[in-house]
């Protein structure tokens, strides 16, 4: 789940702290190699043993804002508005990557809390359901679907009979 979250919010707040801090939103290729690096982030962060702290949270996010800023920012991606400082798309950036880090953290310990209330909400004392007993047919008078299937898949056709 750390890393599904992961990826998604790399994506969505990379296109929004880049748009914010006054690029343009990404098209075509853009938005390929922005889900290249999305899924790279969450596979790190799926498959990190401590990827649940909120400091390495933060770097792996760093480094995708980073990797995604750079993909956005290729050469051929003009920025829409050239007017704002290179500091408010950097500002973007972080602010994106500290909201993603707590995100995935508070969200990581509300599952995990959840987890643990659940199963002890249920009541204990719950009587399982027996199973219905549904006869068998042990046999049938009707071919199987089968053999149906493979009858009609033969064909009947053949060279003609030669006449002696």
């Amino acid at each position: 789940m750390r890393g599904t979250a992961a990826g998604l919010l790399t994506a969505a707040l990379t296109v929004a702290a880049h748009s914010v801090g006054g690029g343009g939103l990404p098209f075509g290729v853009d938005v390929v190699a922005l889900g290249v690096v999305a899924v790279t982030v969450g596979a790190v962060l799926a498959s990190a043993s401590r990827g649940g702290d909120v400091r390495i949270l933060a770097v792996v996010l760093a480094a995708g804002q980073v990797a995604g800023h750079a993909v956005l920012a290729a050469p051929g991606h003009l920025h829409a508005a050239a007017a704002l400082p290179a500091w408010s798309m950097v500002t973007a950036h972080v602010v994106a990557v500290v909201a993603g880090a707590a995100l995935i953290g508070i969200g990581e310990h509300l599952a995990r809390a959840l987890s643990r209330v659940v199963p002890s909400a249920a009541p204990a004392g719950a009587a399982p359901i027996a199973p219905s007993r549904q006869p068998v047919a042990r046999s049938s008078d009707h071919p199987l679907l089968s053999t149906l299937l493979l009858a009609f898949s033969m064909s009947h056709r053949g060279p003609p009979v030669s006449t002696r």
